[in-house]
């Protein structure tokens, strides 16, 4: 079984959607997801473009340790020095660099000539490769190159250092055979291709990006770059989920090593937080790709409840029905995620918020730590600042940190619509110049607050 690489680039290429921008905490929970669901390679932004971007490389370098991760830049040294110094964190790490290949691009874009281009890629990967050993190039534009000039660009990159090719259909416009019979020149007349992996990169304007993305796998290639939902600029780019099944379905002489267990909640995960729905009819993550409306499973559960329910409703869900009219997903992902919390060393018992107007707030906190109980009472400029500073004093009393933490960034999410809408919260600590998130979520924003707080802390002591 010969291994594909997944490199996913939601984080950089899927994040150029219009309105789905993400900020650093909220990148550094999809990375997270991304390393558990067992992508080999993040690109986790373009460091030069944005103060953001590079922050939010550094802070995703300190935090995901498995995946590769990578930093995107052009042929420019500016741009691989901010490369390196984003990637100064990182376990393992690529620099991925690049130019364009196509003759629209060379004449229009750059206007330059074949052998300037074709100079400026070699001393790109040349200047890379002084710091950082794993160096992608990517040919921009690809799918509309001349293959003599691809072919020579190629060899002439691998031959500076570059461990990975990429050869993207930049504009979707190629049709699956020519893409795999590009991937397959390559292969055939490329001197030193066993050199390099070679790396598919599509987009899907005319709808084959997954199916181009397969060609080129068919045809040699060893790595897909892709993104959760499918997502990117204008039309998207290659689904990953979409390309993990395909192999895992067909059982091909080639596979990832994604745990597709986790795809689904990787797939709300990216949804969510990049505030863009995923169709219904998606292949593999949409709403109706398993649903149907035969009557089988509800004759199954009227004739015994074993047949399809093979768990009791847990106490939590009752509770939280009695304060919603309806229970989604979300909702119970939100439950499970509490049992994950309560686990932890620092155990929330009470949190009693006495607010309004002329009401000065007032909170009550009451927290179990190694079996011992603590409470402690606490104003503040609102719900919030009065419970954070009730469970800085459960802390201090308990003895649990020399000093407290700061916060540095709290974030509140809807996840639902209507009043009785379910709340995320995240929040950054920072605690001897180490940055700690928390995430929280509940019916009540305090509360979910509270519980985003104490994730955190728990995450400083543990």
């Amino acid at each position: 079984m010969q291994k594909v690489q997944i490199f996913d680039t939601t984080l950089r290429d899927g994040e150029q959607v219009p309105g789905c921008q993400l900020n650093t905490v909220e990148k550094i929970e999809i990375a997270k997801a991304l390393e558990s669901l067992g992508v080999d390679i993040i690109e986790a932004g373009f460091p030069i473009s944005s103060p953001c971007d590079f922050q939010s490389v550094i802070e995703i370098s300190k935090v995901v340790k498995k995946p590769v991760i990578c930093a995107l830049t052009r042929a420019v040294k500016g741009d691989i020095d901010a490369a390196v110094a984003s990637l100064q964190f990182a376990k393992k790490k690529r620099i991925h660099t690049g130019i364009g290949a196509s003759d629209i691009h060379i004449k229009y874009k750059f206007k330059s000539t074949r052998k300037d281009i074709l100079q400026r890629g070699i001393e790109a990967v040349k200047y890379a490769k002084k710091f950082v050993e794993d160096i992608e190039f990517y040919a921009e534009d690809a799918g509309r190159a001349d293959l003599e000039f691809l072919s020579q660009m190629i060899e002439a990159v691998i031959n500076a250092g570059a461990t990975v090719v990429n050869i993207p259909d930049t504009t979707g416009y190629n049709l699956p055979h020519v893409y795999g019979a590009k991937i397959k020149y390559l292969k055939e007349h490329v001197s030193n291709i066993h050199k390099a992996i070679i790396s598919v990169h599509c987009h899907n304007d005319l709808g084959l990006a997954t199916a181009n993305a397969m060609a080129g796998i068919e045809n040699g290639a060893r790595q897909v770059e892709a993104t959760v939902n499918g997502i990117g600029e204008r039309a998207g780019n290659t689904s990953l989920e979409e390309v993990v099944m395909i192999m895992r379905t067909h059982k091909l002489a080639y596979d990832t090593h994604i745990n597709t267990k986790k795809i689904y909640p990787t797939s709300r995960l990216v949804s969510k937080l990049m505030n863009m729905p995923v169709q219904p009819n998606k292949a593999i993550v949409g709403k109706n790709a398993f649903a149907h409306s035969s009557g089988i499973h509800q004759d199954g559960i009227l004739k015994q409840r074993e047949n399809y329910e093979i768990i009791d409703p847990y106490e939590k869900f009752l509770e939280l029905a009695d304060s919603k009219k309806h229970i989604n997903d979300e909702d119970l992902h939100m439950l499970m995620g509490k049992t994950l919390i309560v686990q932890k060393k620092l155990q929330i018992e009470l949190i009693e918020v006495v607010c309004g107007f002329p009401l000065k707030p007032m909170a009550t906190v009451k927290m179990r730590i190694d079996g011992v109980e603590h409470k402690a009472v606490a104003n503040g400029n609102g719900p919030v600042d009065a419970s954070y500073k009730a469970v800085n004093q459960v802390i201090t009393q308990a003895g649990i940190l020399k000093t407290l933490p700061i916060l540095q960034e709290f974030l509140i999410q809807a996840l639902t619509k209507g009043s009785d809408d379910v709340s995320k919260v995240n929040v950054q600590l920072e605690y001897k110049d180490t940055i700690y998130y928390g995430f929280g979520s509940d019916t009540d924003i305090v509360v979910a607050s509270v519980w985003a707080y104490v994730d955190g802390i728990n995450k400083i002591i543990s």
